[in-house]
């Protein structure tokens, strides 16, 4: 880890028991433990809020494929006008999606840190059961959450 050979390392010990001598050294042993120990522990809370955030281990989900024309129907096919609408694969570009969403222009997810506007393009990955909605800026930060750095969101005044 640190690059240290079995001479260093007996070394460090013998300087380490001379300035502080015998009574102090397992003291300090067990304090830098608890320190190291306590240092894991908030860069793994660290990195599992961020991947919870940011949905990092997660994968995309797939859009649904658009429906496949059937062959028994040719004649209907040749009837058509050729400037019929295509359908609609379900596919949103970034900030749309959620049109046909709440009036409130705020939301976050259950659990989360974020609160997200609702034309955010994070705003379109949350799950409709675990969305929890805001009318206001000042609401949502009332309850602890922390604005999105991708979509900045702030009210009018």
């Amino acid at each position: 880890m640190f690059d240290i050979g079995f001479q260093e390392l007996i070394l460090i010990l013998v300087v380490a028991l001379l300035v502080f001598g015998p009574r102090r050294l397992p003291e300090l042993g067990r304090s830098l433990g608890r320190a190291m120990r306590e240092f894991r522990r908030a860069t793994e809370e660290f990195r599992s809020t961020v991947e919870t955030n940011l949905h990092i281990n997660e994968p995309d989900p797939i859009p649904a494929a658009p429906p496949e024309p059937a062959a028994t129907q040719p004649a209907a096919a040749e009837a058509a006008p050729a400037t019929a609408p295509l359908p609609d694969s379900g596919l949103t570009t970034y900030g749309e999606g959620s049109a046909e969403a709440p009036g409130e222009p705020y939301l976050a997810q259950r659990g989360s840190r974020l609160f997200h506007a609702r034309n955010c393009g994070w705003a379109g990955r949350i799950p409709e059961p675990e969305r929890l909605y805001f009318k206001r800026v000042s609401e949502a930060k009332e309850q602890g959450f922390t604005t999105c750095p991708v979509c900045d969101p702030w009210e009018p005044a």
